[in-house]
């Protein structure tokens, strides 16, 4: 069977940018639309259906549905408000709707003021795109805006100043499964979007996310860094560690990517902890761990396990269904410590070439044995995780 070619779709910046963009041409016009055409960054042309529309004599709004294509975005379908209004001169300076962007004045005309309400996030960390205070909409998708609600601006030849306004209504339930609380977006979604077009998930995307949580905790002056693969580290982190939720940076199967983004920005020590079924593969200096690039976990561990086992055990432990299982072979042939020794040494090695010489600890676990490993200077490394020179 032939393979479908995934579907794109628009980002939430097109979609407010084409919900501004109408709302602006039936103010000024006194005319509602039913859809509304703009050209994205990338060249793509985005003719989106009109919800909601209102049309008063000081203020319309309107409302764009996200289409993600195909991509499992959690914005998908979610509808994106925009409404733009007269903005007389004491209010100018935006300073009415809190902390706003704003396109100062240009010749003869006015100034346009940017600002998000509910369900449209706000940064409380340095490191993003956008101010402390200000809403999440990041530089593409506010340039959009301006530049769209200005285009319709000088069509219509009006000089004066507008006051555009965001708002997603089910934005801050939304937010709550994305990343945004721990980048420290708060109250909402981020209004994104670099090409304006929305590719199905791909790898660069998440990439991306790590890349932007790492160069926020670096922006914050850390010089030690958490990393984990996934769900099981975080919670191992802050149950077992005592470490605050939020404090590791989930870097999914990107191990050897997220080792040079951490050298990009500076950090000088790694804590590398995860499920032992994950980093086993680190083990083999396998740099992805997504399944579809091998499972070698069995064989990485044997060669891990044959310096302390005879060969008649080598079958027991390939044959084993999960790590879990594994490491309790391991533990009735008595020898799980300095296997697991032997696995977070090579870890470690691997992962320090990987920086080009940052040092790395490493803490393995499983769900039934818990800490199966350490390197030696790991507890040092926790220990100093808070301190003031970190």
């Amino acid at each position: 069977m032939e393979k479908r070619e995934l579907r794109c779709g628009f980002t939430t910046g097109t979609c407010a940018a084409v919900a501004a963009k109408a709302a602006a041409a039936m103010l000024l016009s006194g005319n509602p639309l039913q859809h509304m055409k703009l050209m994205t960054p990338k060249g793509t042309e985005a003719d989106l259906p009109l919800f909601h529309v209102v049309v008063k004599q000081d203020k319309a709004s309107c409302a764009v549905r996200k289409d993600a294509g195909d991509d499992p975005d959690v914005t998908d379908k979610a509808l994106i408000f925009a409404s733009v209004e007269f903005l007389n001169e004491a209010l100018e300076d935006g300073s009415a709707a809190g902390c706003s962007f704003v396109r100062e004045k240009t010749g003869e005309f006015g100034q346009l003021v940017l600002t998000a309400l509910k369900g449209v996030g706000r940064v409380t960390k340095p490191g993003l795109s956008s101010p402390v205070g200000y809403p999440a909409i990041n530089p593409v998708p506010r340039s959009m805006i301006f530049d769209e609600v200005d285009e319709v601006r000088r069509m219509a030849g009006y000089k004066g100043a507008l006051l555009i306004s965001v708002w997603i209504p089910k934005g801050r339930e939304l937010a709550e499964k994305t990343f945004n609380s721990k980048l420290g977006i708060t109250g909402g979604l981020s209004i994104l979007g670099t090409t304006g077009i929305v590719k199905p998930m791909s790898e660069e995307a998440l990439v991306a996310t790590i890349r932007l949580e790492l160069h926020m905790k670096a922006v914050a002056g850390l010089k030690r860094v958490i990393l984990t693969p996934g769900n099981y580290g975080e919670s191992f982190i802050k149950e077992e560690l005592n470490l605050p939720e939020g404090e590791g940076v989930t870097v999914s199967n990107f191990i050897r990517e997220s080792c040079r983004m951490v050298k990009e920005e500076g950090f000088e020590q790694i804590l590398f902890v995860g499920h032992i079924g994950k980093l086993v593969k680190v083990a083999g200096g396998v740099e992805n761990t997504h399944s579809r690039y091998g499972d070698r976990r069995m064989e990485v561990l044997w060669d891990c396990a044959r310096a302390f086992l005879g060969s008649e055990e080598k079958e027991a432990i390939r044959s084993a269904n999960t790590m879990e299982t594994a490491a309790g072979i391991l533990k009735e042939l008595g020898v799980l410590k300095p296997v697991m020794s032997e696995v977070v040494k090579r870890i470690k090695a691997y992962m320090t070439d990987w920086t080009g010489g940052i040092p790395v600890e490493v803490i393995t676990f499983s769900n039934t044995l818990g800490i199966l490993s350490m390197t030696p200077d790991a507890p040092e490394m926790i220990k100093k995780y808070f301190t003031a020179d970190t």
